[in-house]
């Protein structure tokens, strides 16, 4: 079966199961928490995501678990009309985390839930994603662009 449809139908079944019992704010900041810190599970799940998970393992779906939880958050903020943001930076900015908060606020009208992410790969700057665009101000991007334009100029690899 094609996965996207089995995490999709999962994903759905958790949002109406969540819905109906009116925790999805609770379950969803858990699913975040454990989405950014997979090795580190709570000691008390939610009781709807506790079951929800016993039943993924008894349907032998545990290997979807994350893109399920992924699509699930993705899926209760469009539900609750929420934007849902992914900001990555290399070192943890509680002022950066308010702007960017405040700014996508502004702009769409819409409640903000914010995903931090540290990357030090970056190696410095931030990248945020929302609605399926991507601004990438990070010190990485900005190397790369410049070696491409350097192989560009030169007509060589380096």
């Amino acid at each position: 079966m094609n996965s996207g449809a089995i995490t999709k139908r999962y994903a759905i079944a958790l949002l109406m199961y969540t819905k109906d019992n009116g925790s999805g704010a609770r379950v969803c900041a858990q699913v975040v928490k454990i989405l950014h810190r997979p090795y580190s599970i709570p000691d008390r799940l939610e009781p709807e995501l506790q079951q929800f998970i016993m039943l993924l393992y008894k349907n032998g779906r545990m290997e979807y678990l994350r893109r399920i939880l992924r699509t699930f958050v993705d899926m209760y903020c469009e539900d609750a009309s929420m934007a849902h943001v992914r900001l990555t930076t290399v070192v943890e900015s509680p002022e950066l985390e308010r702007r960017v908060a405040e700014n996508i606020e502004a702009r769409s009208g819409m409640k903000v839930l914010l995903e931090t992410e540290l990357d030090p790969s970056l190696i410095g700057g931030y990248r945020v994603e929302y609605d399926g665009y991507m601004l990438d101000a990070s010190v990485k991007r900005q190397l790369e662009i410049l070696q491409r334009q350097f192989v560009e100029k030169n007509n060589r690899i380096v």
